[in-house]
């Protein structure tokens, strides 16, 4: 199917020609890229036989097709004052809407002539990523989404830059099948003009197309979260194999493995992609690390939200900040989205004046609604500031508790992390470490091989079994020194939680 005839029968089509016909004066289209936009724009308007004519600030209002514009209409104020004048019934398409919405008395003028636009036929139309509208105008818009790039086109664009550079030169495909459908996964959350620069680019500097370039589009994607700054692109340098014990999880995200490898086979079979998941337990025991593991089991890139970077003083501004958030998440999906701590940044209450509650608001609709594949992986350690509407089914796949390791896996972490630091993990009694490490967790036996490594650079033994067992005597672990938070989180998680150890 070609990307005409896709977009022809898409449920963008049908929305906006449905709006036309219903007399909406004013329909957001909801994207980033404006040019997809007015390819459907103009199908709508030859199945309704309404002229389309186009603005662009700067350049004058001119019928699409044609080379010469209306004259006096190169500044908004002109092309509104045409709007006021004139009579023709036509779609309107407004390329870089933001100079007439960030303008408070042009988007006043603009509402005006919405409200005439609605009692005959046609209407104005704006592409926007995150419409921003004001009082006047939101009531009486309306939004449709266009659908992003799929798989198929990315496919049809490779074979386009391919077919369009070898024309200028020799070029060599070094992919197999397998790379090339990773490659076009790695493509999905970019706009087809930017994964046509990066494909040209790519293909131009050596003459070839290689696995290599895959790692283009990663740097490409990873810019694209630098620059909106509510994001980390969070290096995923673990695997599942620097996790001792947690079974009951890893057989879990194993099963949800082919869907991400597979997501075209999961779909005919039935299976959307995974929501997520929400980790509970004990501080220190794994949580945060699970989620580093999960993006690199899964191939995934890794994204991690932290709540400092959404609230702002300014009134609107943390709300923003976070549609920004999901937005980018959405583009660079599939993808994992990680929040640490979760409720710090939506804890219970009414501090704030509200605000966290209004974020909250936001978030949960998004969990509940999104489409694009985005699996968040979240962690809490005090589960009573958390609000109750996360662990309602349908935000998070499930609610793991992720408990203090037992003795066999405390032996599992000894030896991860003495083997990390360069130390032969055989040639110490493990079985004694693990067993003086009772209620320590992964973090807390982590620190206790550092702390050994200190001490025995500084001259004074060597990091044997001995001076480990002093390093573990001399710590009070949290188990102890928090025993009652430890067993109200194990009280609380019996029954409402799934153990992941």
């Amino acid at each position: 199917m070609s990307p005409l005839a896709a977009l022809a029968g898409s449920e963008a089509f049908r929305d906006l020609e449905m709006l036309i016909r219903s007399h909406y004066g004013l329909i957001v289209l909801r994207t980033a890229e404006e040019d997809r936009a007015l390819t459907l724009l103009r199908l709508v308007s030859d199945r309704l036989t309404l002229p389309l004519f186009i603005w662009t600030p700067g350049e004058t209002l001119r019928l699409d097709g044609e080379l010469n514009g209306v004259y006096g209409t190169q500044d908004a104020d002109g092309f509104l004052s045409h709007l006021a004048a004139s009579r023709v019934e036509a779609l309107y398409f407004v390329r870089h809407a933001e100079v007439l919405l960030e303008d408070a008395a042009r988007a006043r003028r603009l509402a005006d002539r919405v409200v005439a636009m609605e009692a005959g036929v046609g209407a104005i139309t704006m592409a926007l990523e995150a419409p921003e509208l004001s009082e006047a105008l939101r009531p009486r818009a309306a939004t449709v989404t266009l659908p992003p790039p799929d798989g198929q086109d990315f496919r049809r664009l490779l074979e386009r830059v391919l077919r369009d550079v070898g024309r200028r030169q020799r070029i060599t495909s070094e992919l197999s099948p397998a790379d090339t459908e990773r490659l076009l996964m790695q493509l999905r959350g970019l706009t087809l003009v930017e994964a046509e620069k990066i494909l040209t680019r790519a293909v131009v500097e050596d003459g070839r197309l290689s696995v290599a370039d895959v790692d283009h589009v990663v740097r490409a994607k990873r810019d694209i979260v630098e620059r909106e700054g509510v994001l980390e692109y969070y290096p995923a340098e673990e695997t599942m194999a620097d996790i001792a014990d947690l079974a009951g999880l890893k057989a879990w995200l194993a099963k949800r493995r082919a869907i991400v490898a597979d997501p075209a086979g999961a779909e005919a079979f039935g299976l959307s992609f995974p929501k997520g998941i929400l980790l509970v337990g004990v501080p220190g025991a794994g949580k945060s690390l699970c989620a580093k593991a999960v993006a690199m089991d899964w191939n995934l890139p890794l994204l991690k939200l932290d709540p400092g970077r959404l609230y702002n003083k300014y009134v609107g501004e943390s709300e923003r900040n976070f549609r920004r958030a999901c937005q980018v998440a959405e583009r660079l999906a599939p993808c994992v989205l990680f929040i640490d701590e979760l409720e710090k940044a939506f804890a219970s209450g009414d501090e704030d004046g509200g605000l966290s509650q209004r974020v909250l608001g936001s978030f949960l609709s998004w969990l509940q609604d999104r489409r694009a594949p985005v699996f968040t992986v979240a962690t809490a350690n005090d589960v009573s500031r958390l609000p109750p509407e996360f662990l309602r089914k349908g935000r998070f796949d499930e609610v793991f508790f992720v408990d203090l390791p037992d003795e066999p896996s405390r032996a599992e972490i000894f030896r991860i992390h003495l083997a990390r630091r360069g130390r032969e993990p055989g040639e110490l009694d493990l079985a004694a470490l693990a067993a003086a490490a009772d209620g320590f967790s992964g973090a807390e036996i982590e620190q206790a091989v550092v702390a050994a490594l200190y001490t025995a650079f500084s001259g004074e033994g060597s990091v044997d079994t001995a001076l480990l067992l002093r390093e573990l005597g001399g710590t009070a672990p949290l188990s102890r020194t928090a025993a009652e938070k430890v067993a109200a989180l194990r009280a609380w998680a019996d029954g409402r939680a799934v153990p992941a150890n």
